[in-house]
């Protein structure tokens, strides 16, 4: 019997096509997403080209402590005068439009596919990887947690524990106080609202904490939970945040 001819062999340029082709890059050429801010086709990523261009960008100049703008980038009045319990603040981009559509889909339309974008959005406008032991997400309190069914924090900061290889801790704290949510308070009460509300379940003697958030807004809950860090023996905390809100702007988170 003789035997069947083989197939054509394909082209080279074909075959390296077809090896490179992984399944997410399959799915996402066989179902081409919408953009979340526009439904303009965004392949496989979660917004659009014009929009991931238009997502504001915040001051190169800017205080390092709190990320908020701040003549030639140097410390800024309010961090010298009152110094938080935090050393340094990152922030990738501040708290307006698109943005905040983002983190509101995120926390509480519940979609999860928005947390490593947010991520990877934090990990594109840092200059470097930050010097750092460990991450560890600003904990949720139970009950909030059995609300939403996962704490965005957590999810923001998988992609930098990857990115940099660093040891991901999201049971080093927990939120002891069900507390107000900040969003609903007057700035000056947000720091005693939030006092005492953390503790953290595990030593960090001589280490540097990198705290990864959402939304930063005012500080006291950053600082209230950098404080219970550093009495646990943290050395330094660096708040690693998506979104600023800048004055004037929003009353999202802390």
């Amino acid at each position: 019997m003789a035997a069947l001819p083989h197939p054509p062999t394909p082209p080279r340029a074909h075959r390296s096509w077809w090896r490179a082709l992984t399944p997410a890059t399959l799915l996402a050429r066989l179902l081409p997403q919408a953009c979340y801010l526009c439904a303009a086709p965004a392949g496989r990523h979660v917004l659009c080209p014009a929009c991931a261009a238009a997502l504001p960008a915040l001051s190169a100049a800017r205080c390092p402590c709190c990320a908020l703008p701040s003549p030639g980038g140097q410390r800024c009045g309010a961090c010298l005068s009152h110094p938080p319990a935090f050393d340094a603040t990152w922030a990738a981009l501040a708290y307006s439009g698109g943005v905040e559509h983002l983190v509101h889909g995120l926390k509480y339309r519940h979609r999860l596919a928005l947390a490593p974008a947010l991520g990877q959005m934090l990990l594109a406008t840092l200059p470097a990887p930050p010097a750092l032991d460990c991450l560890i997400p600003l904990p949720l309190h139970a009950s909030r947690l059995r609300g939403r069914g996962f704490n965005q924090a957590m999810e923001i900061a998988r992609p930098l524990a990857r990115a940099w290889r660093l040891p991901l801790w999201p049971l080093a704290a927990v939120r002891e106080r069900d507390t107000t949510p900040q969003a609903t308070l007057p700035w000056k009460a947000r720091q005693a609202n939030i006092r005492g509300a953390f503790r953290v379940e595990r030593p960090l003697s001589g280490l540097r904490v990198g705290v990864v958030d959402d939304v930063m807004t005012t500080g006291a809950t950053l600082h209230a939970f950098a404080q219970a860090l550093k009495d646990r023996g943290a050395t330094h905390v660096t708040n690693l945040v998506v979104a600023r809100t800048l004055p004037g702007h929003g009353r999202e988170s802390g």
